[in-house]
C-alpha cells in the first residue's frame, strides 16, 4: 500500500472521529433533555417527521459512523489476520456501503 493512501485513510478516520465525537454529544444531550422534558417516543417521531435538518444531521452521523468503523475494521483485519491487498479494500468498501445504506434507511424511517 502506498504511504499516501495510508495517510489519507488515517486523515479520513480522524476527521470522521471528530465528527462522531461532536455528533454523539449533540445526540445524547438532545435525548437527555427531551426525555427529561417528558416527551414520549411517539412525540419525538412526530417532531422529526419531515424535518430536513434532523435528516441531514443523522445522515452525516450515519455516514461518518460507517466510514470510521470500516476504516477501523480494515486496520484490525490487517493487524490481526494479516489480510492485505485489493481484496481487503473491496470487501471493506462494500461493508462501508452496506453500513451507509442501513444507516440512511434508519434516517429515512426517522424523518419520513
Amino acid at each position: 500500500m502506498k504511504a499516501s493512501y495510508a495517510i489519507k485513510l488515517w486523515l479520513v478516520q480522524r476527521l470522521s472521529g471528530m465528527l462522531l465525537g461532536l455528533f454523539v454529544v449533540i445526540h445524547l444531550v438532545t435525548m437527555i433533555v427531551t426525555i427529561q422534558g417528558g416527551v414520549t417516543a411517539r412525540e419525538m417521531l412526530d417532531h422529526t417527521s419531515g424535518n430536513w435538518l434532523v435528516g441531514a444531521f443523522y445522515s452525516v452521523f450515519a455516514i461518518a459512523a460507517a466510514v470510521h468503523g470500516s476504516i477501523g475494521l480494515r486496520t484490525v483485519a490487517q493487524e490481526v489476520v494479516g489480510w492485505r491487498g485489493g481484496s481487503l479494500n473491496v470487501v471493506i468498501g462494500g461493508f462501508c456501503i452496506l453500513l451507509s445504506v442501513l444507516g440512511l434507511s434508519a434516517v429515512k424511517g426517522l424523518v419520513l
